[in-house]
């Protein structure tokens, strides 16, 4: 007997009906949506259900917040609108955090829920509240289906407009009297295709103008300290061919922001990354690709930089070209941008040599630097500073070799020290705080990245604070069996426990824990053997390679409980200033 297509069920000789929720699930499975992350309830679980019936994997969370992490970092990672499904009033409040940091890192994604029945709306419905206004802020664009017959067209909306122009976070509502509307299959049939074949998917924008990559191409060649630097949006447009190409054709040393690391290898020659200081504070012309003059590269503004230094930005958002004012601005995709501005450097050819001045100066600065750290990274510290452990992982993840794992780091202390120390191989293999400079996004993005990513080992480097947002999702981790490795550097708290200065101790609750003081010695590795997943607690060097050999070749639910001298590290990792 042929296999049925559950798409396309077989008509029993009748147009059966299908209610909102067959139709919102039906609309998303055939607009090619794989995986669908959330908290089910009402008025959405059997939305859930029947998504699931027409293959979309559902990855079901303990809390939303988590959840949408999971939704906006898959976006990243894979280009298309990751998916959050929430339920109506507090479910959709906690979902605005996964919104709201899609919107920040513009990635793409699409959060889905549940409200009350609209003819209930404004007399105090179970869980009532105005979702549309609620989201307004954190999204590029939100609907609501007011009729089951809306709701192809809505799904629609809202995936392509999630991928268009600059991507960001949307939102879909749909009200319980919707979800329990039916029509007949044949519309159902007939508003669906309807709906897709209507679809615009050519991406918002214009062609790249020729004339500023012309521009830009001779304002490197005339450089005399040019400087290429490179974010997660190169990251997201999949640019790393035509970047390795502008590099190793020109000879011009480059640096990446956090995420946009392993786009170029760490390793690579011409890596700035070890001398960053000196590469954006003596550059005269930066190619900034993908990448915000936001706080994360200093505004772009001295005494960072030099006050002369002339940008030329590639940005998909024409907004975003017009708020900076650079000298060259090029609005466009960062692949297409660096393909055409390739084409016009090698018809007009020029390349920095190793034994340039600016070269030469950037690689000899990184070695000497890269020579000091190994230098404290060699040495083997216990009771553990950050240092010690972080080496032997970053020597774990480089021993498995292609494809590499995908790195997902978050913390004051662990995250800093971590984007230093750790090596990234492989374009989009990092995954930390990100532009929001949000914490808890650890096992949310673990979780991504499994499931965008199902070759690769995904390996959590955690401080103990960052890890407690959404430590309960271990369970999930366990629940599908995910190849995932938390590794949680436990100093005792935020920053490390009790810093308080001896005026700060005094007062009715001085004898209280400090607000920055956690549970002295916490079993964190317990937690996951609750489930069936593997602990470990280490705290030496061999118990630690030993539990990295061990997890890593296992490929299965695992946490590793750090021990971390307390006063190991500083207040707000390399943050001071704003505390």
């Amino acid at each position: 007997m042929a296999e049925q297509n559950p798409l396309n069920p077989p008509n029993p000789g009748h147009d059966s009906l299908v209610d909102g929720n067959v139709l919102a699930a039906k609309s998303f499975a055939r607009c090619g949506v794989k995986h669908m992350f959330g908290v089910v309830g009402i008025p959405v679980t059997s939305f859930a259900n029947r998504a699931v019936s027409f293959g979309v994997r559902f990855f079901a969370f303990h809390n939303e917040q988590s959840a949408g992490y999971a939704a906006s970092a898959y976006g990243y990672l894979t280009g298309r609108p990751g998916l959050l499904l929430t339920v109506s009033g507090p479910g959709c409040v906690h979902g605005l955090a996964g919104l709201s940091n899609a919107m920040a890192n513009t990635w793409p994604m699409v959060m889905i829920s549940g409200s009350c029945d609209q003819s209930d709306a404004g007399r105090g419905d179970f869980q009532e509240l105005d979702q549309l206004e609620a989201v307004k802020p954190f999204s590029k664009f939100s609907v609501r289906a007011k009729d089951i017959k809306d709701i192809p067209n809505c799904v629609v909306q809202v995936l392509d407009w999630a991928v268009s122009g600059r991507p960001g976070g949307c939102y879909l509502d749909l009200p319980t009297d919707v979800l329990h509307q039916t029509l007949t299959e044949s519309e159902a049939e007939e508003l669906l295709a309807s709906a897709i074949d209507g679809a615009d998917r050519k991406l918002i924008g214009t062609e790249i103008a020729r004339s500023e990559i012309e521009r830009a191409a001779e304002l490197l060649k005339k450089a005399e300290r040019p400087l290429i630097v490179f974010g997660k949006g190169a990251a997201y447009a999949r640019a790393e061919t035509e970047l390795k190409k502008l590099v190793e054709r020109t000879g011009i040393p480059f640096l990446p922001t956090p995420m946009g690391k392993g786009l170029l290898p760490d390793t690579h020659e011409l890596a700035a990354s070890a001398a960053r200081s000196l590469a954006i504070g003596k550059c005269d012309v930066a190619l900034v690709v993908g990448a915000r003059l936001n706080w994360l590269l200093h505004f772009g503004e001295p005494p960072k930089w030099s006050k002369d230094v002339k940008f030329i930005l590639v940005d998909v958002s024409k907004d975003e070209i017009e708020l900076r004012k650079p000298h060259v601005g090029v609005v466009g995709d960062a692949k297409r941008a660096l393909e055409l501005l390739n084409v016009q450097i090698k018809d007009d050819p020029f390349c920095f040599a190793r034994n340039h001045p600016w070269v030469e100066g950037i690689s000899k600065k990184a070695k000497d630097n890269v020579s000091r750290m190994e230098s404290q990274l060699a040495k083997d510290v216990v009771p553990f500073n950050f240092l010690t452990p972080m080496r032997i992982i970053r020597d774990a993840i480089s021993g498995m070799g292609s494809p590499a794992p995908i790195v997902v780091s978050e913390g004051a202390n662990t995250m800093d020290v971590g984007r230093s120390v750790l090596v990234q191989s492989e374009p989009r293999t990092r995954l930390d705080a990100g532009t929001w400079g949000t914490m808890g996004v650890g096992l949310g993005y673990c979780i991504a990245a499994a499931v965008a990513e199902p070759d690769r080992l995904v390996v959590a480097v955690e401080g103990d604070s960052g890890f407690g947002f959404s430590a309960m999702e271990v369970e999930t981790l366990v629940r599908y069996q995910l190849p995932v490795v938390v590794i949680v550097f436990n100093n005792g708290g935020v920053y490390g426990g009790d810093r308080r200065s001896p005026d700060e101790i005094k007062g009715p609750f001085k004898d209280d824990p400090a607000p920055t003081s956690f549970v002295p010695g916490a079993a964190y590795h317990l937690l996951i053997e609750a489930f069936g997943g593997k602990g470990y607690l280490v705290g030496t060097p061999d118990e630690l390679r030993s539990a990295l050999t061990e997890s890593f070749s296992a490929r299965k639910p695992a946490v590793i409980n750090v021990t971390i001298d307390p006063f190991a590290g500083a207040e707000s990792g390399r943050m001071q200033h704003k505390n």
